[in-house]
């Protein structure tokens, strides 16, 4: 893994209240507008409409106050020394990659910790098990390698806590390589009796190395910049799987890693605010791994955080835990919600395809009168989104969210019927191929818009409602393009897309 300068541009996120305010206002006036002055057309396309942005207002309301104020930084009271374990997960990955994170930890400036290679590899079935003691006796280190399988990555956690009798301990991903100072910038937090973890950024350092990396690395910025920043307002930050720092006595108060999800650190998080911790996240890259370069592994990672956080909301709804402060409550509602926006953007781009074959729409109105209410209202959207992000959000990140409307749909789907999904390490090499078959739906859609602006044409003519619905379609179009392009086996470059501008 090659790292150069950390790129930390997206933790520069400071926005005006007053264009915060506004966003809200024009948000709930364009809202208002739609739901109260525009003339139903067809009352079943209107409810759908209706529903889709009652869920993005909610989005506005939640990004706007989550980034309200993110400079609210805790401060660390003094320097502490207590023992620290440090868990280097390990579930297969390749010996040379862990061997780098390895040889990181072991250069931490810090007094008193020891690092610890938890061994999944023998549990995992993987070939390579024996390797990584091997790593581990050649660097003086110490391997727990697991004999009994459960819990996945969170059972191998737990596994670690039982084996090691430090107060604190830090999880690294294998591919999550320290800096020297991880533990200086971390550990002088806990001088706060209650504060039960300290998380830093999942940084990308291969964001360059593929489109679908580059891709995957733009849309966090968004979220380990002004999103993560802004839940420290609450204490509301919460465990991100690698790059923290976590108290034993509050893990082990809310029942050490939760097994049984497969966004482990989400819904620990929430049982451990719930039992009156604190938590912060650190604004400071501490740490360098990888992201997904291939769009399988990209697909696998995406259902995976999608099903995880939903079953917070269908299973363990914030709303109805006790212990939580109301903002923690909206946080945790907050950040699960959004993959629920799966089924928002297909409902919203079913709309035109409806109209080009029925002629049904849920509205009758100009086009200008639409436009008068939509544009402020998306204009500010997305400059909030650009100033928040320190202007690092691109097009492509946009079409990466929009694009895995399918994926969040089915980890809906997957979580309302239960069904069953392992635990899947995120890929740490390329996978080649072709890819295509996971966008079909994408594909049919834009057959169907082209199929369909035709058909329309041809039986009314370019009528405003033809012309209206073939642009919002044709848009939703353009916004598959990029998702569709990282599918395919192109060689695209990687560098950074255009950004969004407003």
């Amino acid at each position: 893994m090659k790292h150069g300068a950390s790129k930390t541009h997206f933790l520069q996120t400071q926005v005006p209240r007053q264009l915060l305010a506004f966003n809200i206002l024009a948000s709930l006036a364009y809202f208002l507008l739609l739901a109260f002055h525009f003339a139903i057309g067809n009352k079943y396309l209107f409810a759908m409409l209706l529903f889709g942005e009652v869920f993005h207002l909610w989005q506005v309301i939640g990004f706007t106050l989550t980034i309200w104020n993110t400079e609210c930084n805790p401060k660390m009271k003094s320097t502490i020394t207590d023992p620290v374990a440090v868990f280097i997960t390990v579930a297969g990955e390749p010996v040379e990659i862990v061997r780098e994170t390895a040889i990181a930890a072991k250069n931490m400036e810090y007094p008193n910790f020891d690092v610890y290679l938890l061994n999944d590899g023998y549990v995992a079935k993987k070939e390579n098990w024996q390797a990584i003691e091997a790593l581990a006796k050649e660097l003086g280190i110490q391997c727990v390698t697991r004999k009994v399988p459960g819990g996945a990555k969170a059972g191998n956690i737990n596994n670690g806590l039982r084996e090691t009798t430090a107060p604190f301990m830090v999880v690294f991903d294998a591919d999550h390589v320290p800096h020297k100072d991880f533990l200086e910038k971390t550990m002088g937090y806990f001088s706060d009796p209650k504060m039960a973890f300290v998380q830093s950024p999942q940084y990308y350092a291969n964001n360059d190395a593929s489109y679908v990396a580059g891709g995957a690395w733009e849309q966090q910025e968004l979220f380990f910049g002004p999103i993560c920043k802004g839940k420290n307002q609450n204490s509301s930050a919460f465990m991100c799987g690698t790059n923290m720092v976590v108290r034993r006595t509050a893990i082990e108060e809310a029942g050490g890693m939760c097994e049984f999800n497969i966004a482990e650190d989400f819904l620990t998080s929430l049982f451990i605010h719930e039992k009156g911790w604190k938590s912060v996240y650190v604004p400071e890259v501490l740490a360098e791994g990888l992201a997904p370069e291939d769009f399988l592994s990209y697909s696998k990672q995406q259902f995976r955080w999608a099903r995880g956080s939903l079953e917070v909301i269908f299973r363990y709804n914030p709303l109805f835990r006790k212990g939580l402060t109301f903002m923690q409550k909206f946080q945790y509602l907050a950040s699960a919600s959004y993959y629920l926006s799966g089924v928002i953007v297909l409902l919203n781009a079913l709309l035109p395809l409806i109209f080009f074959f029925t002629g049904a729409a849920p509205i009758t109105t100009s086009t200008m009168a639409l436009a008068a209410a939509f544009l402020p209202y998306i204009i500010l959207t997305l400059y909030n989104l650009q100033l928040s992000s320190n202007f690092t959000y691109t097009f492509r990140s946009l079409s990466f969210s929009i694009g895995s409307f399918v994926i969040h749909i089915q980890a809906v789907l997957a979580v309302l019927f239960k069904q069953k999904s392992s635990f899947t390490v995120t890929s740490k090499t390329q996978l080649t191929g072709n890819f295509l078959y996971l966008v079909t739906p994408h594909l049919v859609y834009i057959a169907l818009s082209l199929i369909g602006i035709t058909y329309a044409i041809t039986v009314h003519g370019f009528t405003p409602a033809v012309v209206t619905n073939a642009a919002w379609a044709l848009l939703n179009c353009g916004m598959f393009i990029p998702f569709i392009l990282a599918a395919s086996p192109l060689k695209l470059t990687p560098n950074r897309e255009t950004e969004v501008t407003a």
